[in-house]
């Protein structure tokens, strides 16, 4: 359950597929403004600390490689459609107006999805894998990251109400 230390090819994979839409991001950048110097700092450290955690455990545990076909596995494939989920969602954004509005739109009903896919998707993979340090990772990362979705998300919501009232 701690982990057997060694890398994780399938977790360098799932890691790009999260890292390279965020890094073509930084390219297109919300359009109507967004300023992360309002975001709560006490969220952003829980973020950037799970940031690190599962960086750190999805590649260097190599219990996260796929074993070949077990029950467990499922896991294994729940992460991977979550990821799919994720990268159609970064494609509708960028194939959109890069508003902020854009990134906070639910997606297949799910609200945040930036935010919940990839929190969840290493959480599902910890599970495969028995990795606790990644699961606890993906807790750690999750309460940052959609706490700060859901706080940009609402702060979006008052300046589109305050917008259509005049205000």
């Amino acid at each position: 359950m701690l982990g057997t230390f060694g890398f994780s090819y399938i977790g360098l994979i799932f890691l790009l597929l999260q890292l390279i839409p965020n890094i073509l991001w930084v390219r297109y950048k919300p359009n109507d403004g967004h300023n992360p110097s309002s975001e709560n700092k006490v969220l952003t450290v829980f973020e950037r600390i799970g940031q690190v955690g599962c960086v750190f455990s999805v590649l260097c545990f190599n219990d996260t490689n796929p074993r070949g076909l077990e029950p467990w596995l499922a896991w294994l494939l729940a992460a991977a459609l979550l990821t799919l989920l994720y990268e159609c969602w970064w494609i509708r954004y960028f194939c959109g107006k890069h508003t902020v509005s854009d990134l906070y739109r639910p997606f297949f009903g799910i609200s945040v999805p930036g935010a919940v896919f990839p929190v969840v998707t290493f959480l599902f993979i910890g599970i495969y894998g028995k990795v606790i340090w990644l699961m606890i990772s993906a807790v750690i990362f999750g309460i940052g990251h959609i706490g700060i979705h859901l706080q940009n998300m609402k702060s979006l919501d008052k300046k589109v109400e305050m917008t259509s009232h005049g205000t």
